[in-house]
């Protein structure tokens, strides 16, 4: 186990971390899909601006956590990298 992976464990067993990590789960998910999505299109942050007219800076916060993406935006993005926008709800603790 890393270094990293040694301390989240640890850190994630006191129960205020813990609380604060889940309710950071979603977001987090979609920055992860927003970034997973681009690179398995091959696509660069660039190359997805120009085919959604969505300024690349903005791209970049949205993966690196700085922003939240509206339903329109994370529509867009979908349509520029030739997908669609799925969204789900799922019980609790799964």
């Amino acid at each position: 186990m890393s270094a990293y992976q040694d301390f989240k464990k640890k850190a994630l067993e006191n129960p205020a971390v813990r609380a604060e990590y889940d309710k950071l789960a979603a977001e987090y998910a979609i920055k992860q899909a927003v970034i997973d999505a681009r690179q398995a299109s091959g696509l660069t942050q660039q190359q997805l601006a120009d085919r959604t007219g969505i300024n690349q800076a903005d791209i970049s916060k949205l993966e690196n956590g700085s922003a939240n993406p509206s339903l329109r935006t994370l529509q867009r993005l979908a349509a520029g990298m030739g997908m669609n926008l799925r969204i789900e709800f799922v019980p609790a603790g799964k």
